[in-house]
């Protein structure tokens, strides 16, 4: 869901006379062209290249994909279809009944689209604009939009979840083989974008998939199993969340709530002496009934067997989408906790920074930057960037002010063996807990943070936290104050904020940083809320539940009301875009939203699309020429079941509901 790289050099680089030290970028590193004149032209500017600005569209709760007049869209691939020639795939019809479900339902999925789609990467071609390798991840099953027969799902459902699992064991190796990435060539033609079966690119990484274990955590004793000694492989990625991609052409999956996919914590922790393993699970809690029932089958996912399995989850996976052989590599220096994306830009010198939300209530903000540069002109120079580098963690100060702090084992500092971090391993192990020590910044649900690459500011999305409140008290793992803070000011915030963060010296490697509150989201149609125009008055304590904020804009009647930003992206020409996560009762369905960071326009939030009953909206990526935003409708359905479902999207006809990758553009055919 990050910028397309190529724009990033025509403007980014530009800006800091770098761009003389780096011509032909695009093709050495195996992505697209140069931004067409047109873009460039309007990224130049900071104008839209559009020739007509796009009518905002109502809050809706119909059970569609809803756009703007002068907008389309095309369905580009959904759960169950096939990526290689001679598989039927499984269908909508296929899922009324569990016929599908057999000992060999695992083995047909690992060659299939998985289940719920969400961060989106898309690299061009070479020379074209119309062709190119589109990375897609799988963040989990709900089984009930799955299974026929289900009434319920999750750890709630007890002892009748372990029998169903008990009676249906090869519905585990079918979830793990539904969820990863997979990657798929796409091209262009008179039918919209379609996808290519079966070519070179063609690939699904699944949650069994041998990757190395790279960084400072490799090998670590934490890392080490019974399966796996060494602490040098993981089998498979999971609670795959948003992500990014390198300026080198390879795709980030954040590994996000891994702790879902365990059991057996308690049993575990009543039995054992082993008092390093219990200490580094304090700030990342496992229960004792998983959410999937997986433990029930595998048993690398029960505690009582492989306590130490968790660690070697919640970590940056880096995927080479040009090659299919290359081993998908925990980048372990980036940190271990509910990732939630890893959007990258140039620092001032050429190195590279990755910006990184905890998305947890009450979590922190991250940024990694790498000790070497990136070698345009020499790929395989780049493999390991992003093993070494210093990974940072943000205090946000009531003035405006804030600072990374570095998380960087030291003797003489607080992240010393006597606070038990003996090596930098152990700092990225327990990244949560030595962001404690440092006195950074809790945060309402830090989801998406992602580099305007015209700019070099960076938007967060603070998706939403409805547990702050006037007191201190414990939570997950440690003691915190639950009060509203300027970063956060809002002690009901079910509607969620953003924030825009300006770098010291507009350089992604400083360590100093001003901020403010760019949007605080909500429904301004309601007229006993305040609307307001002066950042000044974005307060805390003086805030109620409905307030509103759009970045100064002055007019509360031609904004859209929004509610739980979740991903970002940038258009070429700088704007930002916006999709959500709410629950439908707060506004409407959720949807995606195009706004202005700059300029007399600035704060002017539109709906552009409203997305199907259930559905949340991810992913948010662009192609280099601006004429197509891919989105991920990511479960459609939910509060339904496969026998009784409350969405029929995409398919329609009474049909139970699949998640899906659209295409959205203009009807015009010009840059969005």
């Amino acid at each position: 869901m990050s910028t397309p790289f190529s724009t990033l050099l025509a403007d980014r680089l530009s800006r800091r006379d770098f761009l003389a030290r780096t011509q032909g970028v695009a093709v050495a590193a195996g992505l697209a062209t140069a931004v067409p004149s047109a873009v460039a032209s309007a990224v130049a500017s900071g104008k839209s290249p559009s020739s007509r600005a796009l009518t905002a569209i109502a809050p809706s709760k119909a059970d569609a994909l809803v756009v703007a007049d002068g907008l389309r869209y095309d369905k580009v691939v959904a759960a169950g279809d096939a990526l290689w020639p001679g598989d039927p795939g499984l269908s909508a019809a296929d899922l009324k009944s569990l016929a599908w479900l057999d000992e060999s339902a695992a083995a047909r999925q690992d060659r299939r689209f998985g289940v719920n789609n969400d961060a989106l990467a898309f690299f061009a071609d070479a020379g074209s604009h119309r062709r190119g390798t589109l990375c897609v991840n799988h963040e989990y099953v709900q089984p009930q939009l799955v299974f026929a027969g289900l009434t319920a799902a999750g750890a709630e459902r007890g002892k009748a979840r372990d029998a169903w699992i008990a009676a249906h064991p090869q519905a585990v190796p079918w979830m793990q083989s539904a969820h990863g990435v997979s990657v798929l060539t796409l091209q262009r033609g008179l039918r919209g974008w379609q996808v290519q079966p079966g070519t070179t690119a063609t690939r699904r990484i699944t949650a069994t998939t041998p990757m190395e274990i790279a960084g400072p955590a490799r090998g670590h004793v934490l890392m080490r199993t019974v399966a796996n000694p060494s602490g040098t492989v993981a089998l498979g990625t999971f609670a795959n969340c948003a992500g990014g991609k390198t300026p080198w052409g390879t795709y980030l999956t954040a590994e996000e709530n891994i702790q879902d996919y365990f059991g057996g914590a308690a049993s575990w922790a009543a039995s054992t002496d082993d008092q390093l393993t219990r200490e580094t699970h304090r700030r990342w809690p496992i229960k004792e009934r998983s959410v999937y029932g997986w433990d029930i089958v595998d048993p690398r996912f029960d505690l009582r067997r492989e306590p130490r399995e968790p660690f070697r989850h919640g970590w940056i996976v880096e995927i080479d989408p040009s090659d299919p052989t290359a081993p998908p590599r925990k980048r372990t220096a980036l940190g271990r906790f509910c990732h939630e994306g890893a959007n990258t830009i140039l620092t001032r010198d050429g190195r590279v920074a990755a910006y990184m939300g905890d998305d947890t209530k009450f979590e922190y903000v991250y940024k990694f930057v790498t000790r070497d540069r990136f070698d345009p002109h020499n790929r395989a120079a780049n493999r390991d960037l992003l093993d070494h580098g210093v990974l940072y963690v943000a205090r946000f100060d009531a003035t405006g002010n804030g600072e990374w702090l570095p998380l960087v084992h030291d003797e003489q500092g607080p992240l010393n063996s006597r606070n038990g971090f003996t090596s930098q391993g152990d700092v990225v192990i327990k990244c949560r807990a030595a962001a404690d020590l440092l006195g950074a910044t809790p945060m309402d649900r830090p989801e998406d943070v992602e580099p305007n690459p015209r700019t070099g500011r960076v938007y967060m999305a603070l998706t939403k936290n409805a547990d702050r409140a006037q007191k201190r008290g414990d939570f997950s793992g440690r003691e915190i104050d639950f009060g509203a803070d300027a970063a956060n000011p809002r002690l009901t915030n079910d509607f969620g904020h953003i924030i825009e963060l300006i770098e010291a010296d507009d350089d992604a490697a400083s360590t100093r940083f001003k901020w403010n509150v760019f949007l605080l989201a909500g429904d301004p149609r309601v007229s006993n809320s305040k609307f307001l125009t002066r950042a000044e008055d974005v307060v805390p304590g003086r805030l109620e539940r409905g307030d509103t904020y759009y970045a100064g804009f002055a007019d509360r009647t031609q904004v859209s009301p929004i509610a739980c930003p979740d991903n970002l992206g940038f258009d070429p020409s700088g704007k930002l875009w916006i999709v959500t996560d709410a629950d439908g009762d707060l506004i409407a369905n959720n949807g995606c939203y195009v706004v202005p960071t700059e300029g007399p326009e600035r704060g002017l939030l539109r709906q552009l699309a409203s997305a199907p009953v259930g559905a949340e909206v991810c992913g948010c990526e662009f192609t280099p020429d601006g004429t197509t935003l891919f989105l991920s409708v990511q479960h459609p359905g939910e509060g339904g079941t496969v026998d009784r479902p409350v969405s029929h999207w995409p398919d329609g006809n009474g049909l139970p509901a699949r998640s899906a990758v659209v295409a959205l553009s203009r009807e015009d055919g010009k840059p969005l």
